[in-house]
């Protein structure tokens, strides 16, 4: 057995944030204003994200999940979708994208996953769609697109809507097109250690302007769209019809709001975006260069061709000559090396409790969730850092360390 190394460093997480000057600028700013409740900084941050994902418009809540649980219920009753109707999700991908159809009293059916690229597989699409599929859920995982044509072109074929969960990929293009601008809906996380990061956060993008009245009144517990914000009352022309209808609410709908102060850190975020993303990009790099030599043990991440990949964190299957997954995280996790499992899903105990034993119907998936990690890949790591993680690969399977 390998023996556990010195706690000496600080722990090189899965994520980090340093609040720039800006940011808290932007917040101090918020703070002076001495109004908290959504306003021309959420809009300002809405306006540009949206803009950065070719869309029309966003709206900001207070997560992620918030904003996939929103966006199927917008598309639920704009579309007449039934209970019990389903949604196709990748059988790799955080738990929120498939609890959320659920909240939604739709079913999930689960789609194996591309062995190299992690993200929803199209060639396994048609094979689970039936006559009560109302919806693609493909996720752009880790910063990398999904395959969109073949996924685009079977929601054409079969009358599906796509709800494209961009949790963890802001600004990425494929083949030319931002992620975000190819489903009626797509969503966006805040979420700390992701691209842009204001604590907690998310945004839905959209450019249908039915579906974006539908998203705001959901996400303030279904209100009347006539007063969202405090603001929807300026240079209206018939004040009485606002004051009538502010305390109306026509929908079953949620408390998802965010505030202004997170929103000052996204519009802080927005600013320095390229900067971030390109470090992203050099630290993967390195770890690439660094670890090319242990291939034999190591499936590292690849950028899909004509598409940009934003490395939200830095995937890694242990292939099967390298031994047991558990042992290479102790000893990554020994070193101050934190890690993450690469968002095992089927094999969750509730969804082995609602689902069943499903590994066997999807092999890429178990294989992941049986060897399959990540680590992290973001801007607060150092170069030295990054070597480090590197010699600390190289030793466990040299047995030097």
């Amino acid at each position: 057995m390998r023996k556990a190394g010195p706690q000496v460093r600080t722990q090189i997480g899965v994520g980090g944030f340093e609040i720039s000057q800006r940011a808290k600028d932007l917040v101090a700013e918020v703070l002076d204003s001495n109004r908290i409740t959504s306003g021309p900084k959420m809009a300002s941050f809405e306006e540009r994200f949206a803009k950065a994902h070719d869309c029309r418009f966003a709206v900001m809540s207070n997560s992620g999940t918030s904003c996939l649980q929103v966006a199927l219920a917008a598309l639920k009753e704009v579309r007449g979708w039934e209970d019990g109707d389903e949604v196709l999700v990748p059988a790799v991908t955080f738990v929120a994208s498939s609890n959320v159809v659920m909240y939604n009293g739709l079913k999930p059916v689960f789609v194996d996953v591309e062995p190299e690229y992690y993200t929803i597989d199209p060639g396994r699409i048609e094979e689970r769609i039936t006559g009560r599929t109302r919806a693609i859920m493909p996720v752009h995982l880790a910063g990398l697109p999904c395959d969109m044509d073949p996924i685009l072109d079977l929601a054409e074929r079969h009358g599906l809507s796509i709800v494209e969960d961009s949790c963890e990929t802001m600004f990425a293009r494929y083949k030319g097109r931002t992620v975000g601008s190819f489903g009626e809906i797509a969503c966006f996380s805040t979420y700390a250690a992701h691209v842009i990061t204001t604590g907690v956060g998310g945004l839905c993008t959209t450019s249908d302007p039915e579906l974006i009245v539908l998203l705001r009144s959901l996400i303030n517990h279904g209100r009347d769209s006539i007063y969202i914000r405090m603001d929807d009352d300026q240079d209206h022309g018939d004040l009485f019809a606002v004051a009538d209808r502010r305390f109306s609410f026509v929908r079953l709908g949620h408390s998802f709001r965010a505030t202004e102060m997170e929103a000052a850190l996204g519009l802080a975020g927005m600013e320095a975006k390229d900067e971030s993303i390109s470090r992203r990009r050099e630290l993967a790099g390195i770890l690439s260069d660094g670890l090319e030599d242990l291939s034999e043990f190591l499936q590292l991440p690849v950028v899909r061709p004509e598409c940009d990949h934003v490395f939200m964190f830095y995937p890694i299957l242990l292939r099967e000559p390298g031994g047991e997954r558990d042992n290479l995280i102790r000893y990554l996790e020994d070193r101050a090396i934190e890690t993450r499992y690469l968002l095992p899903l089927i094999n969750q105990p509730i969804y082995r409790a609602l689902f069943g034993d499903l590994d066997d119907e999807f092999p890429v998936a178990a294989r992941l969730n049986e060897r399959a990690f990540y680590i992290g890949c973001h801007p607060a790591i150092t170069d030295e850092e990054a070597h480090y993680v590197i010699r600390t690969f190289h030793d466990y399977f040299t047995g030097s360390g």
